[in-house]
């Protein structure tokens, strides 16, 4: 491999997929980040990885297109080049990959993704600026100036668990956080926060924590190293002693992270790449609109016989016809396996009959997934009278037996969460509060 300054940063070329197919020992086994490219050595996507070697190997797997669907496919297509960064820890595999993609927006990672609901984080402009989490659409809407924004982050439960990390090693302000008070916040006694709240820490220095931050969520971890240990001699210098000590056992933190939790999400998220199905997993699914208006779906979650709220999406119809149910619940699902990162279910439930499961396996056809797919019918006052599985009988699957009062609950949770958010909608557009 031959040295260039690939994206600027000072990657090698890295190998054909001919060449990978052949050495893939050349990868590590370790995190990273990694990046598909055409002949003419253009972006075609980046991905992250715990093993950067178990997770390219994967593109390669015979049954790829039933795993991962026919964009994936696509984009292999016209890759021609795979190339990867090596980083110490997944956190930074995670921050450098969100980097990446925002700065350079490959053509793939936006036509894999339903970028909407993804989150940022978002450093607002202020004397003591807060670091939060915020949507896609809260970007342009939120009233907040924002001195940084860093994502997309697709996998929220990862970005939950490497907030946590961040924040244990440069402790920061939130919204919770209220300059002024008499008070130590929450955070500020189990030490998250530097004392914002009670006047503890000067605009100066926390500016300091904000810059270092900074610098960690745009995958410069040498050059904050180096920054710190600047910091640390100077203050060392000035007999400073206890700001050195902090200094420190941030600098010993950075080197010595500690992100089992985000391995055990990467894992979650490769064996859902390979096609895995979590067995406990309902998924159901429903349209709502009143004469083709506020035109909405969602997706509600049962998992081992319980509702798992936390796993809930809703989705704006945006290319189906108002009040042609069948197309939202297409695109509804088309957009839903997007999302590679989100676990795959055992069965799918959707609102009607056979035209409702038609549609509904002529999009898992089109990835290539095998989900059985049922309907539940119901009587004219929208009461189950019972479920339609894959044949033309009715609870003909063990399955569908031994499982029904999950199934009506997650059918009954769609379609409260959908009127919910229907609701929700209307009077949105109508101006109501």
């Amino acid at each position: 491999m031959r040295a260039t300054s690939f994206l600027g940063i000072g990657y090698s070329v890295g190998v054909t997929l001919e060449e990978f197919k052949k050495k893939s020992k050349k990868i590590p086994d370790a995190p990273g980040v990694y990046f598909f490219l055409d002949k003419r050595r253009r972006l075609l996507y980046i991905g992250k990885a715990a093993s950067l070697r178990d997770r390219v190997r994967s593109y390669f797997s015979p049954d790829l297109f039933r795993a991962r669907g026919p964009l994936l496919v696509q984009m292999l297509k016209k890759a021609s080049l795979v190339d990867w960064r090596k980083t110490d820890s997944v956190l930074e595999a995670l921050l450098l990959e969100a980097s990446l993609v925002r700065g350079h927006k490959p053509i793939f990672n936006t036509e894999l993704k339903d970028d909407k609901s993804f989150n940022y984080v978002v450093i607002i402009k202020e004397d003591f600026p807060r670091v939060l989490v915020v949507r896609e659409k809260e970007l342009k809407t939120k009233n907040l100036k924002f001195k940084n924004i860093f994502g997309p982050f697709p996998n929220g439960g990862q970005l939950k668990d490497a907030l946590k990390l961040v924040r244990k090693i440069f402790p920061y302000r939130d919204s919770k956080c209220k300059p002024g008070q008499k008070r130590p916040c929450f955070n500020r006694q189990i030490g998250l926060c530097p004392g914002v709240c009670i006047g503890e820490i000067t605009k100066r220095k926390y500016g300091k924590t904000i810059q270092h931050i900074t610098l960690l969520f745009e995958g410069k971890k040498k050059r904050l190293l180096k920054t710190l240990t600047k910091e640390m001699k100077s203050a060392a210098k000035e007999e400073n002693f206890e700001v050195a000590k902090e200094l420190r056992r941030q600098i010993f933190a950075l080197q010595h992270i500690q992100d089992v939790s985000l391995i055990k999400d990467e894992y979650r998220s490769h064996s859902t790449l390979l096609g895995a199905i979590r067995p406990g997993r309902i998924e159901s699914y429903d349209i709502a609109h009143f004469g083709g208006s506020a035109n909405v779906g969602v997706m509600t979650v049962v998992e081992d016989g319980a509702a798992n709220k936390n796993e809930y999406r809703k989705f704006r119809i945006k290319a189906a016809k108002p009040g042609d149910d069948t197309s939202a619940l297409r695109e509804v699902l088309a957009r839903r396996l997007g999302h590679d990162e989100w676990p795959l279910p055992r069965l799918i439930i959707v609102d009607g009959a056979r035209a409702q499961i038609n549609a509904a396996q002529k999009v898992l056809e089109e990835y290539g997934i095998n989900i059985p797919v049922v309907g539940v019918i119901k009587d004219d006052k929208h009461r189950p009278r019972g479920i339609l599985g894959p044949s033309t009988s009715l609870r003909v699957n063990d399955f569908i037996r031994n499982h029904e009062r999950e199934i009506l609950l997650a059918n009954a949770e769609a379609h409260r969460f959908a009127i919910t958010y229907h609701r929700k909608r209307s009077r949105k557009n109508l101006g109501i509060l």
